[in-house]
């Protein structure tokens, strides 16, 4: 199963959260006063009549156990898994029909709230835990089921919620989190007409886009997903960015990319200049710091494999490699991030999928890469004093 993306997604959203907890720690100590649980209102717009099912799973942070928590925010633990794996204890939980809407309560996790329509989502336990749905994978139990998550982490430093497109694109929806006695703040909705508008905008790409979109039997379309997962299936050809990637490593053969990853620390650059099929990374002393071997379309769709992001100096680096990649950017601007989205997929040859979701979000922000985050782009609310969250299925145009 590939999941890389979703972890790196909560490895993120933890990553934050933490350095934010400290941080209030530091200058509040009532950070802490964020409640055990919080509730997340989620209302049904979607204009369907199917039934909704309701997952909130993840990581229990007070115990670092995994498990699912209930409408009233209890938190189970699940069960020892096996080999082949056995059945999930059922945690659905029974969502708001259209046109109305539900309260639970979410404890202090970093994991998923998973929504379907129609029918409950099928969950296994292995020896090493929960096996999410694999969308890639046409035996997977889940593949037909019209399907969709938001990721969150809550913790004492607050609430970290976002919509995400970074394995798929899928039923829409928004989030928003109003802080005590603030204004709601939300992301991830779509402009009118956006959920068609991608889809035939995709579907009118040459090159094997209109491929990601995968459609039921009935004719419900379930999903477009993510382009390294349609290189995985074999619908995206496996070379879609290599000639992009080719003019990079030439460019920078004979001048030197430079990255300053730390936006609140400007004088921190290195320099990045290609030597063969590796480019490497020099500090402001001249002091070897890291090297890439030349990526391929996957490994910059994934931000992985060669453009690996661990939480160091590395992945500072590696994470600017990758959005400057999959934004098209490399070749326009040698100082990156380039943070000016009027540069951004300008390059015929580019992340078509993450374009075309931009450019349909109300707002303009989505996580439709790993790394969207870079120059601020996704599409997250966060709030260290949260008073409610919200979840809202948005109509399918």
């Amino acid at each position: 199963m590939r999941t890389r993306p979703f972890f790196r997604r909560l490895t993120t959203l933890a990553a934050a959260a933490a350095v934010a907890a400290g941080l209030a720690t530091a200058v509040a100590p009532a950070a802490g006063a964020v409640p055990a649980t919080i509730p997340l209102k989620i209302t049904n717009n979607s204009g369907r009549a199917d039934p909704i099912y309701i997952y909130d799973l993840g990581t229990y942070l007070a115990t670092g156990q995994q498990g699912w928590a209930d409408a009233g925010g209890a938190f189970h633990a699940w069960p020892a898994g096996g080999n082949p794996p056995t059945p999930a204890p059922d945690a659905s939980i029974p969502g708001p029909a259209n046109g109305q809407s539900i309260t639970i309560r979410i404890p202090k996790f970093s994991g998923r709230i998973y929504f379907s329509y129609g029918q409950k989502l099928v969950f296994k336990l292995t020896t090493g835990g929960l096996v999410q749905p694999a969308i890639q994978n046409p035996s997977d139990p889940n593949v037909n089921i019209l399907f969709n998550w938001s990721e969150y982490t809550l913790n004492d430093g607050g609430l970290w919620l976002n919509s995400t497109q970074v394995d798929m694109f899928s039923a829409p929806y928004a989030v928003g989190v109003q802080p005590a006695g603030g204004t709601t703040k939300s992301t991830g909705h779509l402009k009118a007409g956006g959920y068609n508008g991608f889809l035939n905008s995709l579907r009118g790409q040459a090159g094997g886009w209109a491929n990601l979109i995968r459609t039921r039997s009935d004719g419900t379309v379930l999903r477009a997903l993510a382009p390294g997962h349609g290189i995985e299936m074999g619908v995206l050809p496996a070379t879609v960015l290599q000639d992009y990637i080719n003019r990079v490593w030439t460019k920078y053969s004979s001048s030197a990319l430079t990255v300053t990853p730390v936006a609140d620390q400007p004088s921190v650059k290195y320099f990045g200049r290609v030597s063969g099929n590796v480019m490497n990374f020099t500090n402001t002393s001249g002091g070897f710091v890291t090297a890439f071997q030349k990526p391929d379309s996957d490994s910059v769709f994934g931000c992985y494999k060669n453009l690996d992001a661990p939480n160091d100096v590395r992945g500072q680096i590696s994470r600017t490699l990758c959005a400057g990649f999959n934004r098209s950017t490399l070749l326009t601007n040698a100082n990156q991030p380039d943070t000016s989205s009027a540069g951004f997929y300008l390059d015929s040859v580019t992340n078509q999928y993450a374009k075309k979701i931009h450019a349909q979000m109300a707002d303009g922000k989505a996580y439709a890469f790993a790394f969207d985050d870079v120059g601020h782009f996704e599409s997250l609310v966060n709030d260290g004093n949260p008073a409610t969250a919200y979840l809202t299925l948005d109509p399918f145009d």
